[in-house]
């Protein structure tokens, strides 16, 4: 039996074999958080959760039941189509997004049976002991039982920009803390997962793996209920709509038919047809087939879609909040310009800058590589003679160097650490004191480069004597000379200022969440010309309410010194005022927050949780890609959205036609195997539909779902359809006379060609041919289409489902009656765009 209370190791022999084997069997693998992979055959039946889906497999079943076995098939395969493609896309998306994952082969050096081994992280287990160097990720949580000079950045977990201090606590280092206590980032003996190694080494043993980390815990809460985003909140509405215009439809049919003395199972069965012509069979297939073309067309991109819907989230996305690193900025430090006290350029401090990064050994900050690649100098001169490294409470690190019988301290760091540490400064070439004056003005000097959105390091220097001696100490640092500054910009992408317009040209909003200063953050957007409205910090987010919050959030562009928490609850209160929100991140702290927003994004180098947690990964940190993907969103959210306002438009005026004309023909206008296989052939002629070209001023803004707008839409334009029927009747009926099978053959074939060549109104808001052309599959479906219904009744088919030939100058008369609708159809949607300004 495994003994959990304590770790039972020692440092050095670590754990044996034989323990390892249990411990592994007792605490699993240490794996890194990935959301649970359903089977193929659990994750095939769950695209069936639909409620499309699920509207179009009752109503098939009920086609079935009364012995509509055409229909009931007819709307199985279209279903099953839908599934099978939306299946096939996820799994290859989520395929390709392990495989990024799996790139990333993370060790741990660990002594096990009196042995110094690599090994991987996912077979560690508590009670290993672990050794650390500077670069080290830290690969579980462990306590610490030898440390020096040990810092670690905690800022993927915590969010914090400085490196933290960890100290060894060898009293508790073999007490196996209780699976309940939460290990706090503050305790000095305590090392986390996810965080990594700045300077120092150290031992320690390992407490907790996987799921019992703290990194787990915050996969735990990823874990819990999905959030709806907005496509799916537009999906779900527009299903209710669906449900219940069919059911209100069927419901009246059946009862004026009833009521008019018809044959109730023929009414039954002539309302269960009026019902599946107005159910969009094609609308799953339309948008599986719109989002797996998008998919591919942003894998061609460098771009890994692991979420389909998040491409129409894409579209629809009008803020997109970003940290400034590495998205906006180079994320790549260079050094400016080195000034001495009074602000003037100084020669003296870029060499002293020099001479310090240049000799020192310790762990290299980007600071020193920036005044590296800024300038070379002649080194022979010089020769190092010690160093005292850099360490977070001193803020600063010092070399003593020769130059021939001249020895120096050099001292460079945080300007109020080097200014404690200074005595003197140079005026005019001379050593003077330094007073309180001198003092005020290089504090000026510091907060005149700060506001400039410099970073800042100070220089001092003093002469020594010479003498046989190799080792120099802290206390070295006093009575410097100070010199000047050297001033560092992490500087803002070329790129970027191109890629934040085509944003602002597609309304989309940018917003900066960092953890940096507002001071540096304000002058980075300045530099890329992005509009500032406001500027919020940490402190005062937490004083806001969620309701005031949100209301500031509209009006702010950049949130400065926030916090993970914070970062999660901004882009909550935006998403609940109606925004639909992309976020960008990539560290660990980031992951809540990308399943907060309705797009998640993150980056190939990301950490494993974010990758996981993400819709999108990209393989290039890029505005440009992302510009792609909301362009992308928005052509396949317009290509779906052509088939919703056409089909329910022509569905909604054909079967109201039909149900008007029920109460007032001696017999139905259309047989219900006529009216499926109306419905089936217009279907048939939509499934080009997710090639079709869209215009430039369609994917200009946002696009959103909106059930009454389409209720708008549909009554209009199902109005003008309507029209058309009734005058269709007119002529069959009325002015050639024609019984039951001419008006049925009449009809069926106006009905097709109206149904499917009004595409070439509704896909855009130009004039058709002329300022916008359809992509040719649609235009070789659509005619193709037309032509094969038109045949139909000279075919065996057509007899068999009761059609007959028709004269030439009923024909004629429906051809003209189809030209004029083509053209009334023209003039009400330039009318209806101009008195509808919301059009999507």
């Amino acid at each position: 039996m495994l003994d959990t209370s304590t770790l039972g190791t020692s440092p050095f022999p670590g754990l044996s074999n034989l323990e390892i084997r249990k411990r592994l069997s007792h605490y699993g693998k240490n794996i890194i958080y990935r959301k649970k992979r359903l089977s193929p055959i659990v994750s095939f039946i769950k695209k069936f959760n639909s409620p499309v889906l699920l509207m179009l497999i009752g109503t098939s079943v009920v086609s079935l039941f009364l012995g509509q076995a055409s229909s009931a098939v007819i709307i199985l395969v279209m279903v099953l189509l839908s599934a099978v493609m939306d299946f096939v896309n996820t799994r290859k998306s989520e395929a390709v997004a392990e495989k990024l994952v799996s790139q990333v082969a993370a060790t741990a050096t660990v002594w096990r049976d009196g042995y110094r081994r690599e090994i991987s992280m996912r077979m560690l287990v508590p009670g290993d002991i672990i050794e650390f160097s500077a670069g080290d990720v830290v690969p579980a949580d462990c306590r610490l039982i030898i440390a020096n000079d040990f810092f670690i950045n905690q800022s993927s977990l915590t969010g914090e920009s400085l490196p933290t201090e960890k100290r060894a606590d060898e009293k508790k280092s073999l007490i196996l803390p209780p699976e309940e206590e939460v290990l706090s980032p503050s305790s000095e003996s305590i090392v986390f997962m996810g965080t990594s190694v700045v300077t120092g080494f150290a031992t320690a043993v390992v407490l907790r793996t996987g799921a019992k980390t703290e990194f787990g815990r915050i996969a735990e809460k990823l874990a819990g209920v999905s959030i709806e985003t907005d496509f799916e909140r537009g999906i779900r509405s527009m299903s209710v709509f669906i449900i219940r215009l069919t059911f209100l439809m069927v419901v009246i049919v059946f009862a004026v038919n009833a009521f008019l003395g018809r044959e109730i199972l023929e009414a039954l069965l002539f309302s269960i047809a009026i019902a599946v012509g107005l159910t969009p069979e094609l609308l799953p297939v339309i948008m599986s087939v719109s989002l797996a073309r998008g998919s591919l067309l942003m894998a061609k991109k460098q771009v890994v879609v692991k979420n389909l819907s998040s491409i129409q989230n894409f579209g629809g996305m009008d803020i997109f909040c970003t940290d400034k690193t590495g998205t906006l900025t180079e994320d790549h430090i260079v050094l400016v310009k080195c000034l001495d006290g009074k602000g003037d350029k100084s020669e003296e401090v870029l060499l002293l800058s020099y001479l310090s990064s240049k000799l020192h050994t310790a762990i290299r900050s980007p600071l020193d590589t920036a005044i590296e690649e800024y300038t070379q100098i002649d080194m022979s001169e010089y020769s190092k003679v010690d160093e005292v490294p850099f360490d977070y409470h001193r803020r600063r690190d010092s070399m003593v160097i020769d130059k021939g019988e001249e020895r120096i301290i050099i001292s460079k760091g945080a300007p109020e650490s080097v200014f404690q540490a200074c005595s003197s400064h140079l005026r005019n070439g001379e050593e003077s004191p330094f007073d309180e004056e001198a003092l005020l003005e290089a504090r000026r000097q510091f907060d005149l480069l700060s506001a400039d959105g410099f970073r800042v390091l100070a220089v001092a220097k003093k002469s020594i004597q010479k003498e046989e001696r190799s080792v120099y100490r802290v206390e070295e640092e006093k009575d410097l000379i100070f010199m000047g500054f050297a001033a560092f910009l992490d500087p803002p992408k070329k790129s970027a200022i191109p890629a934040l317009k085509e944003l602002e040209d597609l309304d989309i909003e940018i917003k900066i969440i960092t953890g940096d200063s507002e001071v540096l953050t304000e002058k980075i957007c300045r530099e890329l010309t992005l509009r500032v409205k406001g500027t919020l910090i940490g402190t005062e987010v937490n004083e806001l309410s969620d309701t005031e919050l949100g209301i500031k959030a509209e009006e702010t562009t950049i949130f400065a010194r926030i916090s993970p928490e914070q970062k999660e609850r901004i882009v909550s209160v935006l998403r609940k005022r109606g925004h639909v929100v992309g976020y960008m991140g990539d560290g660990i702290n980031d992951a809540p927050v990308l399943k907060t927003a309705d797009v998640g994004i993150s980056v190939n180098n990301a950490v494993d949780v974010a990758k996981e947690t993400a819709d999108i990964i990209l393989l290039t940190k890029s505005l440009e890609v992302l510009r792609d993907g909301v362009v992308e969103g928005r052509k396949t959210f317009q290509n779906t959205l052509k088939y919703i306002k056409m089909g329910f438009s022509s569905n909604f005026g054909n079967m109201f036609s039909m149900m008007g004309a029920s109460a007032f023909l001696p017999f139905f206008p259309m047989l219900p195997a006529q009216i499926l296989f109306n419905n089936f052939l217009y279907d048939l002629s939509q499934t080009t539909l997710s090639t079709d070209k869209t215009d430039k001023e369609d994917i200009q803004k946002p696009l959103r779902w909106d059930t009454h707008y389409f209720g708008r839409y549909i009554a209009v334009f199902g109005l003008v359809s309507s029209v058309f029927d009734f005058l269709t009747f007119y002529v069959l009926y009325k002015v050639f006379s024609l019984g039951e099978s001419g008006f049925q053959t009449g009809w069926f074939i106006e009905s097709i060609a109206t149904q499917v060549l009004i595409i070439y109104i509704i896909r855009t808001k130009q004039v058709p041919f002329f300022k916008s052309f359809p992509s040719l599959p649609v235009v070789f479906s659509t005619l193709g289409i037309v032509g094969l219904a038109w045949i139909i009744p000279f075919t065996s088919l057509g007899e068999a489902l009761g059609f007959s030939i028709l004269p030439g100058s009923v024909i004629l008369a429906i051809v003209l009656i189809v030209a004029v609708y083509l053209l009334v159809g023209e003039v009400v949607k330039s009318f209806f765009y101009r008195i509808c300004k919301k059009a999507l």
